[in-house]
């Protein structure tokens, strides 16, 4: 595995699977190359505990918002909530929030509503959106297209597995792309396609471990150590080298999450 500083931009330490356990994951992450991880909170009620943990691990960073899938059963989140948390030192992101008419398209209209909120909650602090987008794209498009107009913000597209339209729209905005093991997958061609026609200035990796596991552990629960396998594809789609790649997509996330570079400059 190469040993360049990546970073894990996208993974779920909260989670069940890594209870008792989060000590030896962090550390294998760091034998692996990964320096830095960024915890994500789904669930605002759950705030606490995400918190907790960046406060607890140094490497570990932490973003926080209402998953789409959680919207239709979720208080609506408000701006100022959102504002209020990213105070926090370690608070480096807004989401994840976005669309998923995959799983809970009964809950689009509460889907739109929440991310239009936290549109204004990252063009308000600076911090960067955190989209999870699935079976979505016209709207999707069009809701970050019109929040952009109102005034820019920052924004990842997780986990990008969406189609090259909305990948076109998304970097016209500036935004970026994240690349996680669905890249790897012997049948994501066409991820690997939009990924092989962005600029590789605006492309992060990262797990959303416990999820999506790249070969050769697919099947089997993901880890932040597990970056570095999504990483050599990633390589190979650009045909650079393993660590120049790494080194790329960590200044590509300093870039981003800024106040993560800043807050690990001054640690």
């Amino acid at each position: 595995m190469t040993q360049a500083r990546l970073v894990d931009s996208h993974c779920h330490l909260d989670f069940p699977d890594f209870e008792g356990e989060l000590p030896d994951v962090i550390e294998r992450a760091q034998a692996a190359g990964v320096a830095r991880m960024v915890t994500i909170c789904t669930r605002l009620r759950n705030e606490p505990q995400v918190r907790a943990i960046a406060e607890a691990h140094d490497p570990v960073f932490y973003a926080a918002g209402t998953h789409p899938m959680s919207a239709g059963d979720e208080p609506l989140a408000r701006v100022d909530e959102l504002v209020a948390l990213a105070r926090h030192p370690k608070f480096v992101g807004i989401g994840e929030t976005g669309l998923d008419y995959h799983y809970t398209a009964e809950s689009a209209e509460a889907q739109r509503r929440s991310l239009r909120v936290h549109i204004d909650a990252a063009r308000e602090t600076g911090l960067p959106l955190i989209i999870h987008a699935r079976d979505a794209d016209d709207d999707m498009a069009a809701i970050l297209r019109d929040g952009y107009a109102d005034g820019p913000y920052p924004c990842v597209m997780h986990c990008y597995s969406s189609g090259p339209e909305l990948a076109r729209a998304a970097l016209d905005m500036g935004f970026y792309l994240s690349m996680s093991g669905i890249a790897t997958f012997p049948k994501s061609q066409q991820v690997r396609d939009i990924f092989a026609a962005a600029p590789v200035d605006r492309v992060l990796v990262e797990t959303d471990s416990p999820y999506l596991a790249p070969p050769p552990h697919r099947g089997k629960r993901n880890e932040p150590a597990y970056t570095a396998h999504t990483a050599r594809v990633g390589a190979e789609v650009f045909g650079m080298d393993p660590d120049d790649f790494a080194r790329q997509t960590a200044e590509n996330f300093d870039r981003l999450f800024a106040k993560a570079a800043q807050w690990q400059a001054a640690a």
